[in-house]
């Protein structure tokens, strides 16, 4: 699959699958801060894991806009589920296929592809954020390969995943040149889970604090050479950033919708001005999501077009899902409201997978240099 019709069939799928199985839940997976573990199980026989995996590595094909597409539809039945997705997808799944060796390829990517394992993408530290060369964890060379020591925090699939793509540094002195990846695998000595947050929206995603413990990394699972590390993780996050613009999308889409509807239920000049506004805001939104997904299908420089998308998109769905509330009035600010579900659930977009800020300083240096 690749072309612009197997985007749409892949859309189709998804948004059958979200009528059918995450909407219903959507309000639980809030409420309960969990996951329920059969939608994953419903989940595996769609092919969803294995997008943009070429099919003779176990994937279902596709590319950027089939997987934009999907996340959207996800997204807009509940982005925690499109975001455990999305993680799994374009920060874990993909650079392991990019950067791996073959054997790499098949111990980790067939698994990632078919559902049967989880992936989760390790760079951000308690203590470091968006400047990805001042990682504080360490690796030295071990007698199995590799020693990891150090935490990493806001881990998104963190607890759940079989295989986490860990960031870490041999010497700090050497900054970005001294940071290497490694492929550490769930039940690896010294390497384990500290805690689990308590987020405002993106409840039931699985966010962790991990922690490195002397952890026994083989030699086999360094992913690239060492030193490439911060290559990989930053060709990963424009990827995820596409992807995260999707979910960011797909949340926009539903505050409109919740919007709208308050809106026919009582209408008025006022409301009418506002959903016309929210509609321009979220086509806009449609429009440079879709321009960063094509750009990377076509294999043109696409890092500026992918934090214009995250930039606006983020904004878009807070903006919206603030309407929307303003819309639906007192019974919108309920626990257990759509309204203001889909508000604590925007609000987490402008922060992760790179903030704002950061996104606008990247789009900068895209168009006028450094």
């Amino acid at each position: 699959m690749g072309g612009s019709s197997d985007a749409g069939e892949w859309r189709q799928a998804a948004r059958r699958f979200a009528d059918e199985v995450v909407r219903p839940a959507a309000g639980q997976i809030d409420q309960t801060d969990a996951l329920p573990a059969e939608i994953l199980d419903r989940m595996r026989p769609t092919g969803l894991f294995g997008l943009g995996v070429p099919t003779e590595w176990g994937g279902s094909g596709g590319d950027t806009r089939s997987i934009s597409g999907v996340l959207e539809e996800l997204a807009a039945a509940s982005p925690t589920v499109a975001v455990l997705l999305s993680v799994h997808l374009s920060v874990c799944t993909h650079p392991i296929f990019a950067h791996g060796t073959d054997d790499q390829k098949e111990r980790f990517v067939r698994p990632l592809a078919a559902g049967r394992a989880l992936g989760a993408f390790a760079l951000t530290e308690p203590s470091v954020g968006s400047d990805a060369a001042r990682l504080s964890t360490r690796y030295a060379s071990g007698p199995r390969g590799f020693v990891l020591n150090g935490a990493k925090m806001f881990i998104t699939n963190g607890a759940r995943a079989d295989v986490v793509l860990a960031f870490a540094t041999r010497d700090a002195a050497q900054g970005a040149r001294g940071i290497s990846a490694f492929l550490v695998e769930k039940g690896t000595p010294g390497f384990g889970t500290a805690q689990k947050l308590d987020k405002l929206g993106l409840r039931g995603s699985e966010t962790n604090e991990l922690v490195f413990q002397d952890a026994q990394v083989p030699a086999r699972n360094l992913l690239g050479a060492e030193g490439e590390g911060l290559k990989v993780a930053l060709g990963a996050l424009s990827a995820g950033r596409v992807g995260i613009a999707s979910c960011a999308l797909g949340v926009a889409r539903a505050a409109f919708e919740t919007m709208r509807a308050a809106a026919i239920a009582d209408p008025s000049d006022a409301r009418r001005g506002e959903v016309a506004r929210a509609f321009v805001t979220l086509s806009a939104a449609q429009s440079l999501v879709a321009r960063a997904a094509e750009e990377k299908d076509a294999g043109r420089p696409y890092d500026g077009f992918a934090s214009a998308a995250k930039l606006f998109a983020s904004d878009a769905a807070v903006r919206i899902a603030s309407h929307a509330i303003d819309v639906a009035g007192p019974a919108g600010t309920q626990n257990g409201a759509d309204a203001n579900r889909i508000f604590r659930d925007a609000r987490v977009f402008p922060i992760v997978e790179g903030t704002t800020e950061i996104q606008e300083l990247i789009l900068g240096r895209t168009l006028v240099g450094r």
